[in-house]
């Protein structure tokens, strides 16, 4: 019987329960991919991370979610370094390097912060559909791809009311679909995100989503500096620099819980 550490932390947040729950598993070596994606379909979380710390400052690090190993995570990301920086303490100053499939990211400590830096996806816009509409439930005023389908609706538009058809959304284009409009003077932007491709009807902050939202809003109010609210029923808040082809994210972090899990086939 092989047992390891596994971690649960609240992402996005300062409260247990709020922010994006990331399940976090530090190994020596990476499972098989069929135990990691068990692993993720059994915690039900948008993202489970796998961990190998190669030095004291560096890790490989690996991302799933309940449907299949996604390529960028904010979330899990933040919860890993957040990890890095209470258990392991690096020494070499305050820069952790993970190096995942969308190349080395680094999580910076910045007082009861974490700054990601992580790229910027390019976004094309395209036309909005009947589809869009039928999947929102609401009409959109642009839609843009990257990676994810980003729909922007007008100012007023009630994001944390609205109630997407998971199956219309699953035809869209995009691995997830954000909702975003203008925030209200004390955020810039609100935003939801949902990714029933994943498995998952709503990650409820999600950082690579940010990869998208982030860039579009910058480049339309004339902000560098945005400050993002995502409107789940859990929450969260992101605060967002956006420097030419990448993005910093920046968020706090809290434990909810550790226990063990068996790696043993």
């Amino acid at each position: 019987m092989t047992m390891v550490k596994s971690y649960v932390v609240d992402a996005f947040t300062n409260e247990i329960f709020r922010g994006n729950p990331a399940a976090v598993l530090f190994v020596d070596d990476f499972p098989s991919d069929e135990m990691m994606q068990n692993i993720a379909m059994e915690n039900k979380l948008s993202e489970t991370a796998f961990a190998i710390e190669k030095d004291d400052n560096h890790y490989d690090l690996r991302w799933f979610t309940p449907a299949g190993e996604i390529d960028l995570c904010g979330h899990a990301t933040l919860a890993t370094g957040f990890l890095v920086f209470q258990k392991a303490t690096p020494k070499n100053g305050q820069t952790v390097v993970f190096h995942t499939m969308s190349g080395d990211l680094t999580v910076t400590k910045k007082g009861n912060l974490y700054e990601m830096d992580f790229p910027a996806y390019d976004l094309k816009e395209v036309p909005v559909t009947d589809a869009m509409v039928k999947a929102y439930g609401v009409q959109p005023e642009a839609a843009y791809l990257g990676r994810d389908l980003l729909c922007v609706f007008p100012e007023g538009t009630a994001i944390a009311e609205m109630a997407p058809d998971m199956e219309e959304l699953k035809k869209l284009d995009g691995t997830l679909q954000h909702a975003t409009a203008i925030g209200d003077g004390q955020y810039d932007c609100i935003s939801r995100s949902f990714a029933p491709k994943l498995g998952i009807a709503e990650d409820p902050v999600c950082g690579s989503g940010h990869c998208h939202i982030a860039p579009y809003w910058s480049k339309r109010l004339g902000k560098q500096q945005i400050t993002a609210y995502q409107a789940s029923p859990r929450t969260g808040v992101l605060y967002c620099d956006s420097e030419g082809g990448r993005t910093k994210l920046s968020g706090e972090a809290v434990l909810y819980s550790e226990n063990e899990v068996n790696l043993a086939i």
